[in-house]
């Protein structure tokens, strides 16, 4: 049976729900204050930060292009191979009802 002291030794060990939210609380505020002071280095003036954006806007326009052109390119694709289909299955069509007037058995 475990003793006070048993438990006394446990708590001496592992971490409490409080002192797990506390250190949560501590890194959170260290990794915002650590972010911060990343930014100010990075966008010392307020062109910068223009300057950044204006570059991240440009290169999200050229992204979605790209997926557009990408998609067009998929889309006529598609298309292309659902056209193909059918011609193949009209060129079977054929091809068998030619074997029947002919006599030969083809197997599928």
């Amino acid at each position: 049976m475990l003793t006070n002291k048993d438990i006394k030794k446990l708590k001496d060990v592992f971490v409490t729900r409080k002192e797990i939210g506390k250190r949560f609380d501590d890194l959170k505020k260290d990794f915002q204050t650590a972010n911060l002071k990343l930014l100010k280095e990075t966008f010392t003036t307020q062109k910068d930060l223009e300057d950044f954006r204006k570059e991240m806007r440009e290169s999200f326009v050229d992204l979605q292009t790209s997926v557009d052109n990408y998609a067009k390119k998929a889309d006529t694709y598609f298309q292309e191979m659902v056209m193909l289909s059918h011609k193949v299955d009209r060129m079977e069509k054929w091809i068998y009802q030619i074997a029947k007037k002919v006599g030969l058995e083809l197997k599928a």
